[in-house]
Parts: C-alpha cells; sequence; structure tokens
C-alpha cells in the first residue's frame, strides 16, 4: 500500500514537471514580430544594428523582408505581415484611409539625391531638380531606375511628372532593373549612368568602395527630396492573426528616446544615415 502511494506522488510530480516545462516552452516559442521593411534600412545595416538593443529591452525576437515599400504595403493587405517600416508617405496615407493600416508613426528621415558619374555627361551638377531630368533626357544619358513600386521608384516617377519630361519607360536609355537600391545603383555604375537613390544607401555603397566611388552626388538639397520613413502597424480588423502587441511595442520602442539616439547615432564614413524625428 506504501509503495502505491509513493508511486502515485511520483506521478503527480512528474505531471507537475511536465506542466511547467509546457508552460516554459510556451514563453519560449512566442510569436515573433514580423516586420516588412524597405531595402534602403537593410542594406544600410540598420536593422542588424537595432535588432539586438529591441530583442534585448523587449524579449521579442524581430524578423524582416526587405522589398520595395509597394511590395511591403502588398504584404501588410495579405495578412502576410505584423507592421511596416516604409517610406511612401502618399501611398502610405491610402493605406491606412482604406483600414488596411491602424496609423503611421514618423520615425526619421533622409533624403533623396541624383548620383552620377563624376564627369557629368548630361551637365546636371548645379541644376534645379526640375531641370535635372531634363538634361538627362534631352542628351537620352542612361539613367538607371527601381522600376519595382518601391517608394524611391514612386518617387522618380514623381520628379519626371514635376519636371514635364514624359516618363521615358521605352527609351532604350532608361534602364529599369527591378532591383533593390544597391543592386540598382551597380548597375548604373556599370552602365556609366545615373539613379536616383536615398543618401544612406549611397554612405553605404560609398563605404563599400572605400569613399571612391564611380558615381557621386550631382544634385541634392531640394525640399521635394525629403525621404521620410514611417511605421505602419498592419490593422488586426482586417488581419486576425496579427501580432498587434508586439507591434505595438516596436512602436514605442523605435520612438523613444533610446531608440531614437541609437538611429542618429548610426553612421558609416563619420556620415548619419538617417535622421531620427519620432518627437
Amino acid at each position: 500500500m506504501f509503495k502505491i502511494k509513493l508511486s502515485l506522488i511520483k506521478f503527480v510530480l512528474l505531471l507537475s514537471v511536465l506542466s511547467l516545462f509546457m508552460v516554459g516552452c510556451g514563453k519560449s516559442t512566442d510569436k515573433p514580430l514580423k516586420i516588412a521593411t524597405t531595402t534602403s534600412t537593410d542594406n544600410t545595416g540598420l536593422m542588424d544594428y537595432l535588432k539586438p538593443y529591441f530583442e534585448k529591452d523587449t524579449g521579442i525576437v524581430m524578423h524582416w523582408v526587405a522589398v520595395g515599400t509597394g511590395k511591403a504595403l502588398q504584404l501588410g493587405k495579405n495578412c502576410d505581415v505584423d507592421i511596416l517600416l516604409v517610406h511612401a508617405p502618399e501611398a502610405e496615407k491610402k493605406y491606412v484611409k482604406e483600414g488596411y493600416g491602424v496609423k503611421r508613426h514618423q520615425i526619421m528621415y533622409n533624403d533623396f539625391v541624383i548620383i552620377g558619374p563624376a564627369k557629368d555627361p548630361a551637365g546636371i551638377k548645379g541644376k534645379k531638380m526640375k531641370e535635372v531630368l531634363t538634361a538627362i533626357s534631352s542628351k537620352k544619358a542612361i539613367f538607371a531606375s527601381r522600376g519595382d513600386n518601391s517608394g524611391t521608384h514612386k518617387k522618380e516617377l514623381s520628379l519626371w511628372k514635376s519636371s514635364g519630361v514624359k516618363i521615358p519607360e521605352k527609351e532604350s536609355w532608361y534602364v529599369q532593373t527591378g532591383q533593390g537600391m544597391l543592386n540598382t545603383i551597380n548597375i548604373a555604375s556599370e552602365r556609366g549612368g545615373y539613379t536616383l537613390t536615398d543618401r544612406g544607401t549611397y554612405i553605404k555603397y560609398e563605404s563599400s568602395k572605400k569613399g571612391n566611388p564611380s558615381l557621386v552626388i550631382l544634385a541634392e538639397g531640394e525640399e521635394m527630396l525629403l525621404n521620410q520613413y514611417s511605421l505602419i502597424a498592419v490593422n488586426s480588423k482586417k488581419c486576425g492573426n496579427v501580432n498587434t502587441p508586439a507591434s505595438d511595442k516596436l512602436i514605442d520602442w523605435m520612438k523613444s528616446k533610446k531608440a531614437q539616439d541609437l538611429i542618429g547615432k548610426f553612421r558609416l564614413l563619420n556620415k548619419p544615415l538617417f535622421t531620427p524625428n519620432a518627437n
């Protein structure tokens, strides 16, 4: 009788240990945060730089896919990710207005620049942006376009429109790469052409060439070239599977003084790649 009771006690204790183990496993397998972000935040190394700080502070594992903003917005619509870090304000506002996103939260910015060969065959250096694309078009100089509906591509299309030049989609000198920013810069470099890029990715490219790049900045500094990055949580009313608590924590963390300071300190060649502006 005593042996039976002892066995029963051991069985109960075993069940208790197993149940505690199951609970512990549940905590360790909490859903990671899935982010759709732009190629620029990934190519520059910003996401890799911020990841350990965020995970240490929140206990949330973050995963991301780097795509153009158009693709990122579509991933949100398809309920494939929890939150977006994107840089095409008009498309983002439309996305939120249609109910796919909850709210836009400004996090940081840099600016767009036109880069090209130092010899500048189209003679764009020193010109206003509205004259730059007109000059490239009239000279039929090689221009590499992302052509991928990314935030940079959307900005490029708006610049052609504001310059009054028809988008030269069928011209042989207009090269649509369908690739990310770094690859597009490299294609422009190989062809001795121009392209539009965000400054952060250009600095990354410049650093990869040890400060001696084949393409240089030729047009910059105008207000229309502002490049704002924002976070948008996917709306749980549209996508019941999204990890809203983790998205909210990322938003709060990215807007915090600590994260904003980290973004401001992120540099290559002693140059800042992004400027924090959440506050």
